[in-house]
């Protein structure tokens, strides 16, 4: 009767076993296929006589499998009772994580108890390492951490462009001068085309993300560029972003109805559906910024800050507009350029930018039409338009990076745009407006304090007013005792 093979298929083995086989085989070919003497042939492979007769009796009963070397049949088998080996793996998945050497010690604590037989450290430790690491991941870290590592993930990409838009924050890890002329850490937002993951805008701030900050970025993102190697634009079908104030705000939400646009939320605590736009601000932190005075290594600038907000936000458009978008991009296979442009696609875009501004831009402020023109942040705004409407009241709404312009409405409509007579061609922010009202103040305070100086020069000591001299306060009278005496209390 044929002995019944006891040995795994080959190919059912581990790298590490077909490369074990395969090198012993080696040793015994000369010997199977060119009828070498095995004594010779295992004196050239370097292996005993003896070890070369074991491998040619188990490949000739079993084949090339058996050459691997066998597992004893109780390899992983537990010697230890039941009750021990369930008691250091709930030790194991208990919170706060112990430590092996903490484990060991109750263990044997209890066996002693049991009249079990103490195990070793290096069970307690074999039996630790043997849990599954995601039950202990789930046990000790938690569900999210649990989901961030193990779970299951689905990839989505958008089928046409601007079905899909990902909106998002990010701290840059550089420094800039701010108008007063401190450093400061800026903030960036980029809105991302999911199918392309062409960027459609973005902003460059100091301070806090805001509403006002979206709707800047977005009125970015959504109106025509003026640069033509730009052409990113329009309404999209889906803005995907997180549950940020400045997101979950109902100004958000009427710009979402009115475009017709809808306003997805991500799952709290669950980043993984931004990860394209993630990718975006982890391309910009490690190769535009380096690049720049001011860049921060372990929370330090490599080199002293010489930007201005308005250096940086022109910095970071050349790079998205000169070389992001012009390379190929590893996710997708071509530049975002080409994916967006795709079969001639043409975006959906408002009427016009003053409805845009309408909806978008909340900045807004109620002035009237003098005959000099429009007051508005110590500057003088006219146009032709303003004419036919002095002393009419108007509602001012602006950008705050460019008030070189600004945009006038009356009675709900659009009526013209301002421009600065002194600012013509010229961007001028807010904030220059602002630091140079500061700057402004501080002149006059430095004159006033000048001229004040100069009346104590000149000026006798005596016709100096004097402070009145406070008259001398009344001595303190003795504390009185606190218990009445009498005669016969007297010493």
């Amino acid at each position: 009767m044929a002995r019944e093979k006891t040995t795994a298929p080959f190919a059912t083995l581990t790298e590490e076993g077909q490369a074990q086989a395969m090198a012993r085989f080696a040793a015994l070919r000369p010997h199977l296929e060119d009828g070498v003497p095995l004594a010779r042939a295992a004196a050239d492979a370097g292996v005993p006589l003896r070890t070369a007769q074991r491998w040619l009796a188990r490949y000739r009963r079993d084949g090339l499998a058996s050459l691997a070397r066998r597992s004893r049949s109780d390899a992983g088998a537990r010697r230890s009772p039941d009750d021990l080996v369930t008691l250091i793996e709930g030790l194991g998945l208990k919170r706060p994580r112990l430590s092996a050497a903490t484990i060991h010690r109750r263990v044997c604590n209890v066996a002693a108890a049991q009249g079990w037989r103490a195990p070793s450290y290096g069970t307690v430790h074999a039996i630790l390492s043997s849990l599954d690491p995601t039950m202990v991941t789930l046990a000790l870290d938690g569900p999210a951490a649990y989901r961030n590592r193990y779970e299951l993930i689905h990839r989505h990409r958008a089928e046409t462009p601007n079905a899909l838009w990902q909106a998002d924050h990010t701290q840059l890890d550089v420094l800039i001068l701010d108008e007063s002329g401190k450093p400061a850490r800026p903030w960036l937002t980029t809105v991302i085309d999911d199918r392309s993951r062409a960027v459609a805008g973005y902003l460059v701030f100091l301070g806090a993300p805001c509403v006002l900050n979206t709707c800047l970025a977005l009125r970015h993102a959504i109106w025509r560029k003026a640069d033509p190697a730009w052409p990113v634009c329009g309404v999209p079908d889906v803005l995907y972003v997180d549950h940020g104030s400045d997101f979950t705000s109902r100004h958000l939400d009427r710009v979402a109805a009115d475009l017709r646009f809808q306003v997805v939320y991500s799952a709290v605590g669950r980043p993984q559906g931004r990860g394209k736009v993630e990718r975006l601000f982890g391309t910009i932190n490690t190769e535009l910024l380096p690049e720049l005075p001011g860049y921060l290594v372990k929370g330090r600038p490599a080199s002293p800050p010489t930007l201005s907000l308005a250096r940086l936000d022109h910095e970071v458009g050349a790079f998205i507009a000169g070389t992001y978008h012009a390379r190929i991009h590893g996710g997708i296979g071509e530049t975002p350029l080409d994916a967006w442009r795709c079969e001639g696609f043409l975006p959906r875009l408002p009427d016009s930018l003053e409805d845009l501004d309408l909806l978008l831009i909340q900045h807004a402020e109620p002035r009237r039409v003098r005959r000099d023109g429009v007051r508005f942040q110590g500057l003088r705004y006219v146009a032709p338009t303003l004419a036919g409407f002095i002393g009419e009241a108007v509602t001012v709404r602006y950008d705050p990076r460019d008030l070189s312009e600004i945009r006038l409405f009356h009675r709900g409509g659009f009526l013209c745009r301002a421009v600065s007579e002194e600012h013509a061609g010229k961007v001028v922010t807010l904030k220059d407006i602002q630091a140079a009202r500061r700057a402004h103040r501080r002149s006059l305070r430095t004159a006033i304090n000048e001229r004040v100086a100069k009346v104590a020069d000149f000026l006798p000591h005596h016709d100096q007013p004097s402070r009145p001299v406070p008259p001398p306060r009344p001595a303190a009278s003795p504390a009185r005792p606190r218990l009445r005496l009498y005669e016969e209390d007297d010493p």
